[in-house]
């Protein structure tokens, strides 16, 4: 179904079955195919390939060259109808590939609000990433990949597969990452280590004096009290008690299972 106010140049295919909204934009030489819905608003500028059971919600930009929602590359995929879900206002920059999901993963590629993924950033079958992240030029997810709210990926950065970047987290460019790195921690290197806090991005988003001290804290009985990481996790906790900002620093460690970044 295609909405009657979406322009649709004629140069462009969109095969029968596809969901385009209202305002939505497909410009020349673009396919979408016939299980994909496209929201309102939604710009395909050229040579944008969309495939699978995909769905762009509203108000994103993606550039020439883009491919979402095709077959991933994991050798085990034998053609399930896994999908591929992108939320609203991101703007996918000129050959972006994000690639659907697989059964063992779950069969979802998840991209939440408000990102922006610039140019050759590739996002692998079953990563899920959340909102308002920047992926530099040429940054790579390996498949099942998390990456929380705000974080940013430097350009010609690779990230293992089933690795978790905490929110806020700032990774350096052309680092390497084999291991979770926790939230708020400015991340470099390869293998990337951490550098302390990203607090010039903590200010940015409004974190208060008395935040940023317990946040700040909490590194340090991580990284620099020298204490390993079963004797860090109660004390993380405690200072999580008494500063909610330090939650999300002490719940990461329920969700690491490739072991954090020293």
């Amino acid at each position: 179904m295609i909405d009657k106010n979406a322009f649709i140049h004629p140069s462009a295919i969109v095969e029968e079955g596809a969901i385009i909204g209202a305002g939505a934009h497909i410009g020349p030489f673009c396919f979408v195919g016939s299980q994909v819905e496209i929201g309102a608003g939604t710009v395909l500028k050229s040579h944008v390939v969309v495939n699978g059971v995909t769905r762009i919600g509203e108000d994103n930009r993606i550039f020439q060259f883009a491919s979402i929602g095709e077959v991933n590359q994991d050798l085990k995929y034998a053609g399930e109808p896994t999908r591929v879900e992108i939320g609203d206002r991101n703007s996918i920059r000129e050959s972006v590939t994000i690639h659907r999901g697989t059964t063992q993963g779950g069969g979802l590629t998840k991209v939440g609000n408000d990102n922006l993924l610039m140019v050759n950033a590739h996002i692998a079958h079953d990563c899920v990433i959340g909102n308002r992240c920047i992926f530099a030029n040429n940054a790579t997810l390996g498949g099942h990949v998390e990456v929380d709210d705000y974080a940013i990926i430097g350009g010609m950065t690779a990230v293992h597969q089933f690795c978790v970047i905490g929110a806020h987290v700032m990774v350096g460019g052309c680092s390497g990452v084999a291991q979770d790195v926790p939230p708020f921690v400015i991340a470099q290197g390869n293998h990337a280590t951490p550098f302390g806090i990203n607090i010039e991005g903590l200010k940015r988003r409004g974190f208060d004096k008395e935040s940023l001290h317990a946040i700040r804290n909490a590194y340090k009985v991580l990284y620099r009290s020298g204490k390993t990481l079963e004797d860090a996790l109660p004390e993380i906790a405690a200072l999580a008690e008494q500063y909610p900002a330090v939650k999300p620093f002490s719940d990461f460690f329920n969700r690491s299972t490739r072991g954090i970044i020293r």
